[in-house]
């Protein structure tokens, strides 16, 4: 028997001219970072905030070259949304990508969002 479909959320990021579907939305949870390897072999940092909104930056510290940003501490300054890297504390803005420790580094953001994925239950 055939249940009307349920939806899910997933979260998908922008590479080149395609979506690419990341995890299930119930794998971010506000306050935590969780690392997605990318078809490339780079990796992103997902973060999610305590409104919903998803953001992605790399992961890749370009003060340590260790991918450990999806481990960072995430906070506010002057109303912007930063995650502090686990290692030497830098703080990168997650809308811009902006060290706000070192105006001159930048890591790269990634365009995300949530979408609903139809799954029918059998």
């Amino acid at each position: 028997m055939t249940i009307a479909p349920s939806t899910s959320m997933s979260v998908q990021l922008r590479l080149e001219d395609d979506w690419f579907e990341v995890c299930d939305r119930a794998h971010l949870q506000p306050g935590r970072g969780i690392a997605a390897l990318l078809p490339d072999g780079r990796q992103a940092a997902l973060f999610i905030d305590r409104a919903g909104r998803a953001y992605a930056i790399d992961n890749r510290d370009p003060f340590t070259g260790a991918a450990v940003l999806s481990r960072g501490l995430l906070g506010a300054a002057a109303g912007r949304p930063f995650v502090a890297s686990p290692l030497l504390k830098q703080r990168f803005d997650l809308e811009t990508g902006r060290c706000l420790d070192d105006d001159s580094v930048t890591v790269q953001t990634h365009r995300v969002r949530l979408a609903q994925q139809p799954t029918a239950i059998t």
